[in-house]
Formats: C-alpha cells, structure tokens, sequence
C-alpha cells in the first residue's frame, strides 16, 4: 500500500530521518514506536507531505509520490500535485485540529465536499453513518467547545475517514487525553483494524500495541533498528536498545 525508500528529512543542520525504508501493507495496522526525538513524527508526517522528506522517495500503490517520468526522464512533482495522494492518507492528530466555529458534522463533511467535491447531501448521509460508528450521532449538532477530549479525537477519526482514503495514520492520537478517556478512543481504532482499514500508528500505548498491531516498528535515532510482530517485539530476543526501551514499561499501558 505505501513504501519508503531511503527517506531523509533534515532540519537546517541536523538529520532526524537518516535513510529510513519502511512499507505497509494493505490491511495492516503498524505501531510505530521509540523514544522521544528519535523521528516517529517525523516518519509519519513525511507520508502525507506535512514535511517534505529531503531526499528519497515514497510510493502509494506503486505510484511515486515525489517524481513522475516525463520524456523518459524522473522529474519531480509539482507541490500541486501532492494532493492527489493527500486524499488517499487520512491523518489524526494528537492535538484533533477540528474547526471550532463548524458544528461537528460541519467539520466532517468539509473535506468531502470542498476537496473531493461530492454532493453534500451525499457526504452528510455518509458523515452521519460515520458519527454513529465512532460512537457520537448525538453530538451532530454540537461544536468542538462542548465536547470532552476522547470526544474530539473520535470526531477527528470520522473526519479522516470521511474522505475514504486508503491508509490512515495516527500521531499519538491519545497522549493529549485524560487517563480514563484513551479508551474510547482506541476502542474504535480496534474496531477500524477489525473492519480492515490499513492503519500506521505513533503511540505511547503498550497495551494497544500489544493486542493490535500486525508489526511494531521500533525507531531510535532518525533509523529503523527493529521490526516484528508483537508476539517477538515483546518477547525475549530482542536487540539490547528495544530491551531497554521495554525495560521502562512495568505492565501498565503506557511508557
């Protein structure tokens, strides 16, 4: 579904992406995990254009998001041009980003109708059905102020999936929460991975990786050291940096 190839991101002179080659598959959900400042971020925000990576390429489907052939030759994408895959790669944010003068439904059909251009009474049908899912068909008419924090963020999901796209990433979607409303929020992520939706999660949250998650990455220092499915991310081998990482978790839900 998405590929990353030898992706670097540099900021003025410090590299935090240090040639980075991750993929996902369609279907898959992938936590991302590693220690603050290690490039979790970073990686995921690079996916959806919100830092365009230094050098590198990425794939959506096959397709190149950062060069097209034009005359036989690899040229690169106009800016305009990234949109076209922005669609396709929903993002939920740690902060939810809604629109606080909009009504929630307001919030969730601007994208349809505005980018995608489909009929608004289509996209309304579809926001609706999409309210009921996360949990919140009640609040339809509410604005953001009046809604507690899990209630946002599971606003935000409908939102991102709202514009139907093919993967959706996920940037610490509960650190900004209330200890005793994470819950509801990764209730209705467990409920996406069982319907299918291919998902890359940035999270802090032990217990949601452990029980989710296809595959963990594991991030330390702008690279990828590690990899695996949770059963061995969490087992006994793994490499001395993941051991330590690990060592800060005592059976709780999150580092």
């Amino acid at each position: 579904m998405l590929q990353l190839k030898d992706i670097r991101k540099t900021f003025g002179q410090n590299e935090v992406l240090k040639g980075v080659n991750f993929a996902v598959y369609k279907g898959e959900v992938v936590v991302i995990l590693g220690p603050s400042g290690s490039g979790k971020s970073t990686l995921l925000r690079t996916m959806n254009f919100l830092e365009v990576p230094s050098s590198g390429d990425m794939f959506l489907e096959g397709e190149s998001m950062l060069y097209r052939e034009q005359n036989g030759n690899k040229i690169k994408r106009d800016p305009k041009e990234w949109n076209q895959f922005r669609m396709e790669i929903g993002m939920v944010f740690q902060g939810f980003h809604l629109f606080p003068h909009m009504t929630v439904l307001e919030n969730i059909i601007e994208g349809p109708v505005h980018v995608r251009k489909q009929a608004k009474e289509e996209a309304i049908t579809y926001g609706e059905s999409l309210l009921k899912k996360v949990g919140l068909s009640d609040k339809r008419d509410a604005h953001p102020f009046s809604l507690s924090g899990g209630q946002q963020q599971r606003v935000a999901i409908a939102r991102s999936l709202a514009m139907r796209p093919k993967i959706v990433l996920f940037d610490e979607p509960t650190s900004a929460l209330d200890p005793e409303l994470v819950g509801e929020v990764l209730s209705v992520m467990k409920e996406l991975k069982e319907e299918g939706l291919t998902m890359v999660v940035v999270t802090h949250e032990m217990g949601f990786a452990q029980d989710a998650a296809d595959r963990i990455v594991f991030m330390d220092d702008g690279n990828i050291i590690h990899e695996a499915p949770p059963e061995q991310f969490f087992g006994k081998n793994q490499p001395d940096r993941v051991q330590k990482f690990l060592q800060r978790y005592e059976g709780g839900n999150r580092l």
